[in-house]
């Protein structure tokens, strides 16, 4: 289900980082770790055009007194178009990537403008890849716009204050430290709790275990459909798909199952002969 609706999530995500931090103007804790905020750079290229002339002869002593850090946050039109491409755009091009694959828009036997539509598609994603790169190339020579949406925005990323803190707030600190314990103690537990003891231990306690054991023999008891291509698991000979048995017992040496944590020595197609599962 997760997988399903991954374009979803990501959207969501995206919305969330852009409601607490562009629309509120704040910066998210990344940039403000780095002392960064935006900046519109329309708004400072026009007020640079719009200085008078009387003085123009006390601009070094202005640059002596102006950090260059000077300059308002994004407008609203900004930070909608902002919303706009980095979170709409996103879904929909991942959603019609999902759905032209899905139909395979891209196979030769499909209609003429179904293969038109995808080779579209092919090329606005590598003129995107090629604009992206130019992109980062310049960010890199004049340190300006990370991305295009940035630069197309004309929204740039610049100091909050000319004398940055570097003293370091052991908040984020204690933050990555707990996330690292607690993935680190996951990853060590996750492996050795077994589904199949679980349930069983969970078995005695469970409601109308009379009324359930004949539909729930005639199920697969990893994937919980009806098995097309009917294994049993040998000594116990509870019924699985051909598939689920063959992977679960490829991936664990000593796969035990599911129904009685009993542990399988070999597989017998329904009706037929042995096969061991080491073969």
């Amino acid at each position: 289900m997760l997988f399903q609706y991954e374009p979803e999530l990501d959207a969501f995500l995206e919305f969330l980082i852009w409601r607490f931090s562009i629309w509120v103007d704040k910066p998210t804790p990344g940039i403000a770790l780095m002392n960064l905020r935006y900046r519109d750079e329309r708004a400072v290229a026009l007020r640079g055009k719009a200085l008078p002339t009387s003085l123009v002869c006390l601009t070094p002593y202005l640059s002596a007194v102006r950090t260059g850090l000077e300059g308002p946050g994004l407008t609203f039109a900004q930070k909608m178009w902002y919303c706009v491409a980095a979170v709409g755009g996103q879904y929909i091009w991942a959603r019609l990537q999902s759905f032209s694959a899905f139909r395979r828009w891209g196979d030769s036997e499909q209609r003429p403008l179904a293969r038109r539509a995808w080779g579209l598609m092919q090329r606005i994603e590598g003129l995107y890849k090629a604009a992206s790169f130019g992109n980062l190339l310049i960010f890199l020579y004049t340190g300006r716009y990370r991305n295009l949406i940035e630069r197309s925005l004309q929204a740039r990323l610049v100091y909050e204050s000319p004398n940055m803190n570097r003293a370091v707030s052991f908040e984020y600190m204690n933050h990555q430290l707990v996330w690292n314990e607690f993935s680190e103690m996951l990853l060590l537990l996750l492996p050795l709790l077994n589904s199949s003891t679980v349930k069983s231990f969970l078995h005695p306690f469970s409601k109308d275990k009379s009324s359930s054991s004949k539909e729930d023999d005639s199920i697969c008891p990893i994937c919980w459909a009806s098995p097309t291509l009917v294994y049993l698991a040998l000594p116990c000979q509870h019924r699985y798909c051909y598939y689920c048995l063959r992977t679960r017992c490829a991936a664990v040496p000593s796969f035990q199952c599911s129904r009685c944590s009993e542990p399988v020595v070999a597989m017998q197609r329904h009706g037929s002969v042995v096969e061991h599962k080491t073969q």
